[in-house]
């Protein structure tokens, strides 16, 4: 086999590995939602809590760097403590560690279960979170699939003459190798990927164990690398956090490989064969990390707030405040206006999100500058409103097709209907969380559960909808309509199982009564407002009925 078969064989399979991991990690955001995102944010929790969390999130996400990046959002809007998110940082390090244990087995018997079981659910399956299991499923067979594919790709590379002596320098020159670690690892977005093909280098015997130790210590600097670099448009706060984890990590990483060149460890007792002990010294690393880490935490979140001193003061309102998307240089060119128009409703789109997020953690721990801060951010979505309106009324004086025409009617009905969510939450939602914290009413248990059940739904569909408008996707723009049936029996359910507890005389659930139905009603035609964008799409296509009424019949 030629040099350029086996490296487009490699890169293949690279690629494969790659866009796996990335697989699992949508499904799982996809099935989980906010709830996963609710998991992080608790600004009470303990650093041992954070860690366990940061842990077991990293293991369903398949990775750490998307963990990071969840807490820093998180660490803007203050839900969670600079001291909580590095730990929960350390925690999710030693989770994906665990997650390359997992992949790194010999489980090719398990490749034809999970393609059978997950394209059956993805394929036969409306449900979100069902259709999601199936793409967590794909994703994990083809990540073992792509890694047998490095295997045998990498074969023929034993008998290059020019692999052993790589190898060889790799082995010789630790630092080159760590830094080699470094840099691949933050080209390829993920740690876990990264491990993996070292450790299938490793078991072909291509890499010596060695150079496989040093690369895999560079690969633990460059995962906390590219969380920096994500974030670096962020807010100081949220970047705190990253650069934090990059401190711990890239001092623990050296350290190790210090350690490993002056002391001699007995690799044998941690595994029998060079690939187990690449893999569980990668564990052992994480678990070290935190272990010893967590005491010095509030050391370092000093460190980092001296390197990231406070910005100079400036227009907050400014700073909330997206640059518009809507391009007058290509308004006589429909296509591209209609592009731009999209793109300014993705951004009011973001704005009304940020509106509705933190609504349940207002009706817990909402102050009223809090809530007044998002109320404001109704007043650019009353603006984004207005510009979209008239930008595309602009297009319309043109010279359009029909198709055109079409899709810039659909474009203002989505505006439109985003502005009203904002209303629904400025001056409902809002008004709702004042009145149950004044009042000092709470929810029953089985209320609350109820509202952020719901609550997490609307956020998944919402970002559904988002796609559906981008993508025009069919099978997307179904399932979105398919949830907005789900919500309303869910609402219903719900109403009624209200209804039970006020038979019963519960007190908290007679006290919040009015708030938590209008709460129910509000998040139900928010979802609504967001699954209208699914309407056009399934009309044009022929995937909707003409109504819902039964045909009457004629005598």
């Amino acid at each position: 086999m030629n040099v350029l078969m086996i490296l487009l064989q490699m890169f293949a399979a690279i690629m494969l590995l790659l866009y796996s991991v990335r697989m699992v990690r949508t499904g799982m955001e996809r099935a989980s939602g906010p709830g996963l995102r609710r998991a992080v944010a608790d600004p009470a929790r303990g650093r041992v809590s954070s860690a366990s969390v940061g842990a077991v999130i990293a293991v369903l996400l398949q990775s750490s760097t998307a963990t990071a990046v969840l807490a820093a959002g998180f660490a803007t809007s203050g839900l969670i403590q600079v001291s909580g998110g590095l730990a929960l940082l350390l925690g999710a390090d030693f989770g994906s560690a665990i997650v390359v244990q997992f992949l790194s087995l010999d489980l090719a018997w398990l490749i034809p279960v999970l393609l059978a079981t997950g394209g059956w659910l993805f394929l036969k399956f409306e449900s979100r979170t069902v259709k999601q299991t199936g793409r967590i499923c794909l994703g994990i067979a083809f990540i073992l699939l792509s890694l047998k594919m490095i295997g045998e790709a990498t074969i023929p590379l034993k008998e290059n003459r020019f692999m052993p002596l790589l190898a060889a320098y790799l082995a010789d020159d630790y630092l080159t190798a760590f830094f080699a670690g470094a840099v691949v690892t933050f080209l390829v977005h993920s740690s876990v990927a990264t491990i993996l093909m070292i450790a299938a280098f490793t078991a072909q015997g291509i890499l010596p164990l060695e150079a496989s130790l040093s690369l895999v210590l560079g690969a633990n600097l460059g995962g906390g690398l590219i969380a920096v670099w994500l974030t670096r448009g962020y807010d100081r706060t949220a970047r705190l956090l990253p650069l934090g984890n990059l401190i711990f990590r890239g001092v623990g990483a050296l350290a190790a490989l210090m350690a490993l060149q002056i002391f001699q460890f007995p690799f044998s007792e941690i595994g029998a064969t060079a690939t187990r002990q690449v893999v569980n010294m990668h564990l052992i690393f994480n678990l070290a990390l935190l272990v010893l880490c967590l005491p010095f935490i509030g050391p370092v979140e000093w460190l980092v707030r001296v390197l990231l001193p406070e910005p100079a003061s400036v227009d907050e309102s400014r700073l909330l405040r997206p640059e518009s998307a809507l391009d007058r240089r290509v308004i006589k060119q429909p296509g591209l206006a209609l592009a731009s128009a999209t793109r300014e409703l993705l951004r009011m789109s973001e704005l009304v999100e940020v509106m509705i997020r933190p609504v349940m953690e207002f009706f817990e721990t909402g102050n009223r500058e809090e809530i007044e801060k998002i109320r404001e951010l109704d007043l650019q979505v009353n603006e984004a409103h207005t510009n979209i309106k008239l930008y595309i009324a602009e297009v319309n004086r043109g010279e359009l097709s029909s198709e055109d025409a079409e899709r810039g009617i659909e474009l203002t009905s989505f505006a439109i209907n985003l502005e009203r969510a904002g209303d629904i939450v400025a001056k409902n939602l809002l008004d709702l969380v004042l009145q149950k914290n004044k009042k000092k009413l709470r929810f029953s248990s089985d209320g609350w559960k109820e509202l952020t059940d719901l609550h997490d739904r609307v956020m998944a569909n919402m970002q559904l909808a988002l796609n559906v408008l981008v993508s025009e996707d069919i099978d997307s723009a179904r399932q979105l309509i398919v949830e907005k049936d789900h919500m309303r029996r869910r609402e219903r359910e719900s109403h009624e199982r209200h209804l039970v507890r006020l038979k019963a005389g519960r007190e908290d659930s007679i006290e919040s009564s009015d708030i938590h139905l209008e709460t129910m009603r509000s998040l139900k035609e928010i979802n609504s407002l967001f699954a209208s964008v699914a309407l056009p799409i399934l009309s044009r296509n022929g995937q909707l009925l003409e109504t819902r009424l039964v045909v009457e019949s004629h005598k």
